[in-house]
């Protein structure tokens, strides 16, 4: 087969999603300019199935990530980026044609990939920050990615590929995975949304007395799986001495984050791991020990935390401003700063703290 005629990757996926569906012919979303070539969308295309199975929605999967032709990379174990995204959404008795909203998202987490180099893996989570469906009243507001259950990993010419699957959840969801972890949420909420398919009606799972009840089980015992976390309001300014006085020196926080990050250092530090928080100039590293103390070196605060510290610095973070010393590390303080929320003009809609 010539290059010009080489579709193995792109057969591979069909092949394995009449697997599931036969002969049922999907709607599909093809991309006419490349993104290589100046187009806007990155993903060459998108097909979109009807399901059947558990509750009717819609069975979407993406053209784009793993390499669809002729093999280009020297990556030698996966194709492409490894990956290819499903989707499933909710559909009603009389839809006839997926909503374009779920497209268009699809097609995003293509350019954050693209832009990024960043790619998901199943247990990972994103914050949408705001509605994954723009203009809506929903309360799904975050992603969260796991295996698809009807699609497991295959080899294509090209080398392995998985099916990750995008499902909508809720701000508190997402704070749990944080807290927990997401495979862990995901399962202990799956009666109430069979298959992971998103539905933008819905309330949270955690409303349920047996998932958050597992939750809370499940961090207790087994401690927070972040170890990483990305924020965009992270500052070090070093203290200043005088002859008559001495200003101590400040982590600043984003006060929408606050709250999260006084959860996972219980969820981590008590359990003995460490929390890397990483902002635009700056990282933040806490550890557990015996000896509270701070450093700052080379654009990076190191903060060693004993038990009694930790548990000062968690009753702290709230989502609102403030400052506060820490008594066992003197001279250091955390300060929360107020969180604008913008829109996609770059208007305030909402301030946290």
């Amino acid at each position: 087969m010539s290059e010009e005629n080489n579709t193995s990757g792109w057969d591979a996926i069909d092949q394995r999603m009449a697997g599931i569906y036969g002969q049922q012919e999907p709607k599909h979303y093809g991309t006419l300019l490349p993104y290589s070539l100046g187009g806007q969308d990155p993903l060459d295309g998108i097909s979109a199935y009807k399901s059947e199975s558990g509750v009717p929605h819609w069975h979407f999967v993406t053209y784009g990530f793993s390499e669809l032709y002729a093999k280009e990379s020297d990556m030698a174990e996966h194709s492409g980026y490894g990956f290819e995204l499903t989707f499933r959404l909710t559909r009603s008795e009389e839809e006839e044609e997926p909503p374009a909203w779920a497209l268009n998202l699809l097609q995003n987490m293509g350019r954050y990939v693209f832009n990024s180099g960043n790619i998901f893996r199943s247990g990972d989570y994103l914050d949408a920050n705001g509605p994954i469906c723009l203009g809506s009243d929903t309360l799904l507001t975050a992603l969260a990615f796991i295996q698809d259950p009807e699609l497991p990993p295959m080899d294509t010419p090209n080398c392995h590929v998985e099916f990750l699957q995008m499902v909508g959840i809720t701000r508190d969801e997402m704070e749990a995975m944080q807290t927990w972890n997401t495979l862990g949420v995901l399962r202990v909420g799956l009666e109430h949304f069979p298959q992971y398919v998103t539905d933008v009606q819905r309330g949270s799972v955690l409303l349920h007395p047996d998932v958050s009840e597992a939750v809370s089980k499940g961090m207790e015992e087994e401690g927070s799986s972040t170890g990483f976390l990305y924020v965009d309001q992270l500052a070090w300014t070093p203290g200043k001495k005088s002859l008559f006085s001495k200003t101590p020196s400040i982590l600043s926080l984003g006060a929408k984050q606050a709250g999260i990050i006084g959860k996972l250092l219980r969820g981590r530090i008590l359990k003995g791991k460490s929390l890397t928080l990483v902002g635009p100039e700056i990282r933040a590293v806490f550890e557990p020990g015996t000896q509270a103390e701070c450093h700052f070196q080379d654009d990076e605060v190191r903060m060693t935390l004993n038990e009694q510290t930790a548990a000062e610095v968690c009753r702290y973070l709230l989502p609102k401003e403030s400052t506060f010393e820490l008594s066992a590390i003197r001279g250091t303080a955390i300060q929360i700063v107020p969180t604008h929320i913008k829109d996609q003009e770059g208007n305030i809609v909402e301030t946290i703290g």
